[in-house]
């Protein structure tokens, strides 16, 4: 059995190698042909990139995958890894160490390709530090091998669910860099092209990286197979959902035109991609009608030791083919990556090129209702954040418990204020208009995470999760308690730091040039909304949050919290209606808006707007505090008259028990 899962994984490597060379060769990123007078990087480059790329590609997947294994599919007991978990992080060690080494020749062979110079002559050379200062995608794939780096050292160290599971969220950060950097960035619709890609490649590594190490698992024989099947069955469907969708958001924002799929070359290797994917989806199939039945038929406990059988083999047959296929379309990946989108026929000016549309044209009030301009990512959050909240209403009601509909109510509005802000025409105009732009951060820092907080999601995540089938080991529910406990969020949850995150990074994002900077991309743009509704909800979740936090603070300390606080945000309204030279200005010139007011007027509308927004929070908050007010002292004055009536009762029973006592000495008194 175990020769077994040797033969695999040297068949997935072939099969991803030999897929990956077709794919190139069919595409035309290996068999580019050298144009006399230009210069040309070599043979070992032409060929060295896509191979380097593979490892490096390969390497984070398989990072990504063993440390999924150790941290979430095999249970651990009470807070210790079991032991097979140790080793298979001591092996990600190892995997990561090959990510940074192919890392680190895709940089050297990425600047000999761009430069057309001999790869021996990059690694002598002052080329390569120079790309990596000025080229995002040399700056990308530094960071993928610091970060890679990082994970091989501390892996070698790791003992714990905790320490594991870090070590898995750091790896899925560093896959992300160089496709965001690649030819997303350059699409004609970058926003949609960028967030599926960082979608598909989330949900991609886990997917495949846990399947290898649950074959490699199986061909073992090792412990809790059933277990560990059983969980990435149920991620595995969710993560086919997610690469599905991202990937057909990803073909649509490349090939608008249908007749692109089977006219380009780059066309046709996206359809021997999805063909690939849909064998996926029925290889899964069958995994979760018939090998996964039959697996915990044979051991329905899931956590022990499996008795020889030809279950296992059966379930690794099939796993290991679907991991074979599974290389091969990342190969397909790897060639598809390499090669050039067709170009686009329209004649795109630079404005469309820096916003991913076209200047829309000038703002009025019935073009921010109609003009909407959907963000798959916060489409995607918005639809996972309502379904998952619905299904814990869903799972409480089935279960006879009751769930406050105002705080369904308050979600809901919540995610209603996203979508107003992130997908219509408020969305549009953001990046044009400073104005537009403080509407939206507005909204995202200091409405919605108000609306989010009140809906008390963690206290329903409590409620509706059930704890761990394994005693000691840590399901979701286990997992959330850990965070709410950890010495990290009780330093974040303090109310102090909640409210310097809240102000301070207010001011430094506009009154410094890291406005400026994350507007020129569209990733930055996401972080910085991302940034404005985290540290809203933080905030608000200290104020007036219904779920569980690190520090209870008296409702007049809350009080006073919330009005020394606001009036910053009154100053920072005040500052930029005063202030005399435009934030970002090279951005805002760019555009070359012909339409509406200067950018130095439409920035001091933009800070009367931040001036103006800080009393409807206000309003809410207050509110919402005296409520809560009033039903805690409800609840207290309950309390005390429940304590004062067993109090009395038991005085009752005390004098009742002395009475009788009296009763009976005077009856064993001698008789005269």
């Amino acid at each position: 059995m175990r020769r077994q899962g040797v033969y695999i994984t040297a068949a997935a490597a072939f099969a991803g190698v030999l897929a990956m060379v077709i794919a190139g060769l069919a595409g035309g990123a290996l068999r580019e042909q050298v144009i006399s007078g230009l210069a040309d990087a070599g043979p070992l480059t032409r060929w060295g990139l896509p191979v380097s790329r593979f490892i490096m590609e390969a390497g984070g997947t398989l990072t990504v995958g063993v440390l999924l294994g150790a941290a979430v599919l095999l249970p651990s007991t009470r807070g210790v890894l079991d032991p097979q978990a140790v080793r298979y992080l001591r092996g990600a060690s190892w995997i990561a160490a090959v990510w940074a080494a192919g890392a680190a020749a895709t940089l050297i062979f990425t600047v000999s390709d761009i430069l057309g110079v001999p790869a021996g002559q990059v690694v002598g050379g002052s080329e390569l530090s120079s790309y990596v200062g000025q080229l995002p995608q040399g700056t990308a794939l530094m960071f993928v091998v610091l970060l890679a780096a990082l994970v091989a050292l501390l892996a070698r160290t790791a003992a714990t669910p905790g320490s594991a599971a870090g070590l898995l969220v750091v790896a899925l950060i560093a896959i992300l860099p160089p496709p965001l950097t690649g030819h997303s960035s350059s699409s004609p619709n970058h926003e949609l092209a960028i967030s599926a890609l960082a979608m598909h490649v989330v949900a991609l590594a886990p997917w495949v990286g846990g399947l290898l190490l649950l074959v490699w698992h199986a061909a073992h024989r090792g412990d809790h197979l059933g277990v560990a099947a059983q969980r990435f069955s149920r991620m595995a469907l969710w993560c086919y959902i997610a690469v599905g969708v991202s990937g057909a958001a990803n073909v649509v924002s490349r090939l608008p035109d249908p007749t692109l799929l089977y006219t380009t070359d780059y066309g046709r290797l996206v359809l021997v991609k999805v063909g690939l994917f849909t064998v996926l989806g029925i290889f899964g199939y069958f995994h979760r009608e018939r090998t996964l039945p039959a697996l915990m038929a044979h051991n329905p406990k899931g956590y022990a030791r499996p008795a020889v059988s030809r279950t296992p083999w059966a379930f690794t047959r099939l796993a290991g083919a679907e991991v074979i296929l599974m290389a091969a379309t990342l190969g397909v990946a790897v060639a598809l990556a390499r090669t050039a989108p067709p170009a686009s026929t329209a004649d795109e000016d630079p404005v469309t090129g820096m916003l991913g549309f076209p200047l829309p044209p000038p703002i009025t009030i019935g073009r921010l209702v109609t003009l909407w301009r959907p963000d798959l990512f916060f489409a995607v959050l918005v639809l996972v954040l309502g379904g998952l909240y619905a299904g814990g209403v869903v799972r409480l009601r089935r279960r006879g418990d009751t769930w406050p509909i105002g705080r369904t109510i308050s979600w809901a509005a919540g995610l209603v204020t996203i979508v107003g802000v992130t997908m219509t025409g408020v969305a549009t105009y953001s990046p044009v208009l400073f104005s537009t732009h403080m509407i939206q951060h507005m909204t995202l820092s200091m409405l919605s995470p108000i609306l989010l907080v009140l809906g008390a999601p963690v206290t329903l995540a409590l409620r509706a999760l059930k704890p761990a089938a394994i005693r000691g080991d840590r399901g979701p529910r286990e997992w959330l308690t850990i965070i709410l406990h950890s010495r990290a969020l009780r330093f974040i949850g303090h109310p102090a730091t909640a409210t310097v995150i809240f102000i301070v990074s207010t001011y430094a994002v506009y009154f410094t040039p890291l406005f400026g900077y994350l507007m020129r991309a569209h990733v930055g743009h996401l972080v910085m909304l991302m940034h404005f509704l985290a540290s809203g909800g933080l905030f608000f979740w200290v104020l007036i949050g219904v779920d569980p936090t690190p520090r209870k603070l008296p409702y007049i300390a809350k009080m006073l919290l919330l009005f020394v606080t606001m009036p910053f945000h009154a100053f920072f309204g005040i500052a930029l209606m005063e202030i005399g030279t435009p934030i970002a200005a090279g951005w805002y010139n760019a555009l070359h808006r012909t339409w509406g007011s200067s950018i130095l007027s439409d920035q001091h509308t933009g800070g009367g707007i931040a001036w103006g927004f800080g009393e409807i929070p206000t309003f809410i908050v207050l509110v919402a505090m005296v409520f809560q007010w009033y039903a805690d002292d409800r609840r207290l004055a309950r309390r005390l008259e429940r304590q004062a009536d067993r109090s009395e009762a038991a005085q009752a029973d005390t004098e009742l028990s002395d009475y009788n006592d009296y009763l009976a000495s005077l009856d064993r008194r001698p008789k005269e």
